[in-house]
């Protein structure tokens, strides 16, 4: 089966890559646990230069990166280049501070001298998704590199160009070879890699289906897995907000990346004594972002990742009207070329239906009516997912004190939602386990073992 290139602005296949035969998969599973057998041995400071030298070769190349991520799915020049210095940033920062987080624990427990480390487990499986096809492979690359193990990459079949470069910029760092392989797979072959004992585990970014049969999969060969799954993040905007600051970073939340985000604010919770305000000044930023094309230095927006992704958006567009919401602005398939899908506001929609409660991949943001401060807390959390989420109040000290009980991983006063190298990124509930980045991510594939001296 043929892996495609297509580009979302012409709709035309760019390039076609034949999946990997059997043979050729286990060629690449057996190089990287070979690479293991040695990496695992390697020192701190051998793997910190590693990743300062991959920091390097990013920043150099962060052009060609760009001009992939526009052809595969889209993404404007200026946001793909800013993904992969943000991606240099993980390198540098594991380069830093990974070593002091991998330091043996001494304890005293009974008079014994004891011990608690953190030792390499073997080869992940990281399955990623297209939205991010840079980004979201280091940050989980990153950590588990740093930590001794090796990784093999199954990355979206739309965006192979991105996944071999991947592996190109390792081949081309000081990296010991085969230490990072991209596998050109169909989801299908996942469970035949996890088969292979020398994986001794699997991260995945992607939906909650996906995230359903993966995890399922390696449960099944008692392997650990970490989930980053879909989110429906509230912004919760009360009656003391900054209404016009709330509007604009709601609306750069919403519209980046053309809206296909995991954490992005998508459920607009506004107290009712600002609804009708806060509307207006919403719509009035999301009918201000232009679209573009990709290639275009100055676009701000591009088009969905593919065409098929936008008549999905549409069908659930449409639900959310049948059900009884309110279409603002926005809401129609432009004519012209390039999967472009406009800014969309929808209000009114009843709260308990279906279309209301689904994870709408795009940039349409649905607003609700809350009467106070804690029937907007009872909306946040009312939800199947919970990756995200932030609060906007003038109140500084209410707002930490309601984003402590919004169910979710990752909560922001006053600011917009986004992961960082320090902070421990994942969800809860439908929005997945385990945790991304910081010190937290380091030890996901690790053996925590304790030695002690009798």
């Amino acid at each position: 089966m043929a892996i495609q290139s297509t580009n979302p602005m012409t709709g035309l296949v760019e390039k076609n890559f034949d999946e990997f035969i059997s043979a050729q998969t286990y060629s690449a599973i057996s190089a990287v646990q070979k690479s293991f057998s040695t990496w695992k041995l390697s020192s701190m400071d051998q793997r910190s230069d590693c990743l300062r030298n991959l920091a390097a070769l990013l920043r150099e190349r962060a052009d060609h990166f760009a001009g992939l991520m526009a052809a595969e799915m889209g993404k404007p020049l200026k946001s793909g280049r800013a993904e992969v210095l943000k991606s240099a940033t993980v390198c540098d920062f594991y380069a830093d501070n990974g070593a002091a987080m991998l330091e043996p624990e001494p304890k005293t427990v009974d008079g014994m001298q004891c011990y608690v480390e953190y030792t390499p487990m073997g080869t992940v499986l990281a399955v990623m998704p297209w939205n991010y096809p840079v980004w979201q492979v280091l940050r989980i690359a990153v950590p588990t590199l740093m930590a001794g193990n090796t990784v093999l990459l199954k990355h979206a079949s739309n965006v192979p160009q991105c996944a071999l470069a991947l592996e190109e910029v390792f081949r081309d760092s000081i990296f010991p070879a085969n230490v990072f392989r991209t596998l050109l797979i169909g989801a299908a072959q996942v469970e035949h890699v996890l088969d292979d004992d020398s994986v001794v585990g699997v991260c995945l970014t992607g939906s909650e289906a996906a995230g359903r049969m993966v995890a399922a999969a390696a449960g099944a060969r008692l392997k650990k897995s970490v989930m980053e799954l879909g989110g429906s993040d509230a912004f919760v905007v009360l009656a003391d907000a900054d209404l016009a600051k709330a509007a604009a970073i709601g609306t750069e939340s919403r519209c980046s990346n053309a809206g296909q985000a995991c954490i992005a604010a998508k459920r607009f919770i506004v107290h009712s004594d600002v609804y009708d305000e806060f509307i207006v000044k919403l719509q009035e930023c999301m009918e201000a972002v232009p679209l573009g094309d990709p290639m275009d230095e100055e676009t701000v927006m591009g088009p969905m990742a593919s065409f098929q992704f936008r008549e999905d958006l549409q069908a659930q567009v449409d639900a959310c009207i049948k059900a009884g919401g309110h279409l603002v602005t926005g809401g129609v398939i432009p004519e012209g070329e390039g999967a472009f899908y406009p800014p969309t506001i929808i209000s009114g929609v009843p709260f308990e239906s279906k279309a209301g409660r689904e994870e709408f991949f795009g940039p349409v943001a649905l607003v609700f009516r809350a009467e106070s401060e804690e029937q907007a807390m009872e909306m946040a959390n009312d939800s199947s997912f919970g990756l995200g989420g932030s609060v906007w109040t003038g109140d500084e000290e209410k707002g930490l004190r309601l984003a402590r009980r919004i169910e979710a991983g990752l909560v922001y006063v006053n600011g917009r939602v986004s992961s960082r190298p320090p902070l421990p990124f994942g969800g809860v509930k439908n929005s997945g386990y385990g945790r991304e980045l910081s010190t937290y991510g380091i030890r996901e594939f690790v053996n925590v073992k304790s030695v002690c001296i009798g």
